[in-house]
């Protein structure tokens, strides 16, 4: 099981910290604007409009649970520090003049043709990062090369590359849907036991929700993601990692076995059967029956530095709710 620096996150559809373009826009009219925006960059870069969409997919996931970056102000979430914007010499942090912006070596474009370079308009912004991947070339390896030159960080570029797949896959930004892990017709029984003591392997807390089933029940993917991990843990046996578009990784552990042909680096979504439920695990490989049988489930957010789990249960019951209505 990964253990990382637990605390307790809710992430509503809109957070807190969402933009006010975001607030007062519908859902549909914010994926129009940003596919607007994200095509038009195509347009002038020709580098497909999935690139644009899973850089600023990931700033948005980044700024979204991180507390040291400035809301922001439109629907791309791309952030550039002032210092990087405006120049590292510039005296005026806050310059949006396009030519003293270049002559200090800041990165900040005018992008809508108004002759103001503004860190804070989406176009100016989307404009400024599509120049800079252009400057590299459009093939996959030299984006790629120009991601992790931006970046400087392997997880980093490992995750846009995820997003790009998804939105390469699906040609479409509406990916937010969920599943229960379970099928709704399916006897099982779960409560909140996120934060748990667990002693086995040593003493440390529960970083999911057990669902208890009985064994073979399917393990359906909750998400649109991208296979991150199979395989064994001493501690989850035979487990799953998927990665979804929001950047959460979802954790299936004490599986049965694996769905056929099932691979890492494979796109998945929501009600895909990934796996079956068992008692596998607490020990080395096909170690099974410690405990009886059920579904581990986590979730776990990656704010641009480090991963922590956070507690899975009431996104559980609502996919839960959701599940049964369809039904």
């Amino acid at each position: 099981m990964r253990l990382f620096l637990c605390v307790i996150i809710l992430f509503a559809t809109i957070p807190d910290d969402a933009s006010a373009a975001e607030k007062s826009l519908t859902d549909e009219q914010i994926y129009a604007k940003r596919q607007e925006l994200y095509t038009r960059m195509q347009s002038f870069t020709q580098i497909p409009w999935h690139y644009f969409a899973a850089v600023d997919q990931y700033e948005r996931n980044v700024r979204r649970v991180r507390r040291d970056i400035p809301k922001a102000k439109g629907v791309i979430g791309i952030y550039y520090k002032p210092e990087l914007w405006a120049g590292p010499l510039n005296p005026d942090a806050q310059d949006t003049n396009p030519s003293s912006i270049q002559f200090f070596g800041g990165l900040g474009l005018d992008g809508n043709g108004d002759g103001i370079a503004d860190s804070t308009n989406d176009e100016d912004v989307l404009f400024t990062f599509a120049s800079y991947l252009k400057n590299y070339g459009t093939s996959k390896e030299n984006l790629k090369i120009a991601l992790w030159d931006y970046y400087q960080r392997d997880k980093t570029v490992g995750l846009i590359m995820g997003h790009l797949k998804l939105y390469s896959t699906y040609d479409t930004l509406k990916l937010d849907s969920h599943a229960f892990p379970l099928p709704i017709r399916s006897n099982f029984s779960y409560r909140n036991t996120w934060g748990d003591a667990r002693g086995w392997g040593g003493r440390r807390m529960h970083e999911g929700t057990d669902i208890f089933a009985s064994y073979g029940v399917p393990v359906r993917s909750t998400c649109y993601g991208i296979i991150e991990i199979k395989g064994w843990n001493k501690f989850g046996g035979w487990r799953l990692g998927i990665r979804d578009i929001n950047n959460t990784y979802h954790y299936f552990a004490h599986l049965n076995g694996f769905a056929k042909d099932l691979e890492v680096g494979q796109v998945v979504e929501p009600g895909q059967i990934v796996g079956s439920v068992g008692s596998s695990g607490y020990g080395p490989p096909g170690t099974a029956g410690k405990f009886p049988p059920h579904l581990h489930y986590g979730m776990y957010k990656d704010n641009g530095y480090t991963e922590w789990s956070y507690d899975p249960f009431p996104h559980l019951k609502s996919w839960e709710r959701i599940d049964r209505k369809k039904r």
